[in-house]
This record gives structure tokens, C-alpha cells and sequence, in this order.
């Protein structure tokens, strides 16, 4: 994916300004930054949910992807149809869309509570039921905006061993490329390679991971990121 001077308006507001960067095959990238930096507006043009307002995206329209919400919505129904009903949509058998969803719920470590009702469900095991929501649609890129903010430690924990897992690819599901916004730097640190600092709708650092946490190097090249880091942005 390639973007070039893309700019997106919200209304009177500027959410991204002449912002060029390209995302390639297997990349883990993060996108950092205070509230209202564009991290998630970033997300949602990537993903589609938003037109740009100048400049151009180019996308390889054969390569699958997949989003999840910081706040997933979730259908009043069961855990099981709330995968089926997704892949049933895309075209699958209901019954084949069934047993794929069990097997994705299994993936998450949540098939024992695939027919309680989805928004009954803890806030983890809702988040974990959106990335087996993801999962199931076998993506090869995968967009996650603040996927473990309103999360305890330990479901926390739970939800950055499957990014982390999903990333790697397994005997059951292709490697995923990543870009994920995330205001926990620890969190940057285990799941990326690359970081992207966004500051009032444009990209001020985009850098190696082991770069931009290299705290001499950053503040030299990079001040505002620099002050990022240390806790000291505006």
C-alpha cells in the first residue's frame, strides 16, 4: 500500500495532512501519538472506511484485510454467529461457516463459550472474539486501532500473544502483515518493526523500531517524537 501526499478533511477540520509513506509485505508497524495526532483517521483511509481529500492511495486489491475497533461492535446474538454471520456474507455455507467459526473461537481460547450471548462477554474476551472475527477471514494484512486500551493486564496479555501469534503465522493461518496504533510504548516495543510518529495529522519519524526507541538518536533527528517518548508531548 502507498500513499502520497494524501490529505483527508474532516468537515473544517484537517485530520491528515500531505502525508506519503508505503506499507510492504510482512511489515509490524506502529503508529504513535497524542489524541487527535490521526493515528485511527490513518487506520480508517488504509482500510477504506475513508476517502482521501487530495493526493493518492494506491492498494493491491488482491491482498485481504481486516480491522479491528478499539470498541468492537458486537451482535445481539451468540459468539458463534457472531463469526458465521461475517463469513456467511462473504459467500460460505452456513453450516461451513458454522464450523469455521468454532474453529476460530477455538483459535482465541474461546470455544467453550461459543453459544453465550457475544455482548454478555467480558471486555477481553469481546476483544479476542473481534480477532477471531478477524482471523476467520484469513486476512494478509491486519489494521488494530488501540486493540488493548480499555483492557486489563491480564486480558491485555492474552490479546498481544495472539497479535503477536496471528503476525508470526502458524500451520493454521497465513503470516499477517500489521499496522496498529497503540498508546503503550512497551507494547510498540514487542509487536513492531517499524514505528510511524504522527503529530497533528503528519508523519514527524517513521523509523526502525530499535531506532526510534534509541533515545540519543531520536532526540537529535527527531525532537517532537523524542519528547513523545519521554512523556512530555503536548
Amino acid at each position: 500500500m502507498r500513499l502520497e501526499q494524501v490529505s483527508v478533511r474532516l468537515g473544517a477540520v484537517t485530520a491528515l495532512a500531505d502525508l506519503s509513506l508505503t506499507v510492504e509485505r510482512g511489515q509490524r508497524v506502529a503508529l504513535v501519538g497524542a489524541n487527535g495526532s490521526g493515528k485511527s483517521t490513518l487506520l480508517r483511509l488504509l482500510h477504506g472506511l475513508l476517502p482521501a481529500s487530495a493526493g493518492q492511495v494506491w492498494r493491491d486489491r488482491a491482498v485481504r484485510q481486516a480491522m479491528l475497533f478499539q470498541r468492537p461492535h458486537m451482535l445481539r446474538s451468540s459468539a458463534r454467529n457472531n463469526l458465521a454471520l461475517g463469513l456467511w456474507l462473504q459467500g460460505l455455507p452456513w453450516r461451513e461457516a458454522c464450523t469455521r467459526a468454532v474453529a476460530a473461537l477455538a483459535r482465541v481460547g474461546l470455544a467453550e463459550l461459543a453459544s453465550r450471548n457475544a455482548r454478555a462477554l467480558s471486555g477481553g474476551q469481546q476483544q479476542r472474539l473481534a480477532l477471531a472475527r478477524a482471523w476467520a477471514l484469513r486476512p494478509e494484512l491486519l489494521l488494530l486501532d488501540e486493540p488493548t486500551a480499555s483492557l486489563d493486564p491480564h486480558a491485555k496479555r492474552e490479546v498481544e500473544a495472539l497479535v503477536e501469534s496471528f503476525a508470526r503465522g502458524e500451520a493454521d493461518g497465513p503470516a499477517m502483515s500489521l499496522v496498529f496504533a497503540s498508546h503503550n510504548l512497551g507494547q510498540v516495543k514487542r509487536l513492531a518493526s517499524r514505528v510511524i510518529y504522527l503529530e497533528q495529522g503528519r508523519v514527524l519519524a517513521d523509523l526502525p523500531v530499535e531506532r526510534f526507541f534509541d533515545r540519543t538518536l531520536l532526540q537529535a533527528s527527531h525532537p517532537q517524537a523524542h519528547l513523545f517518548v519521554k512523556g512530555e508531548s503536548l
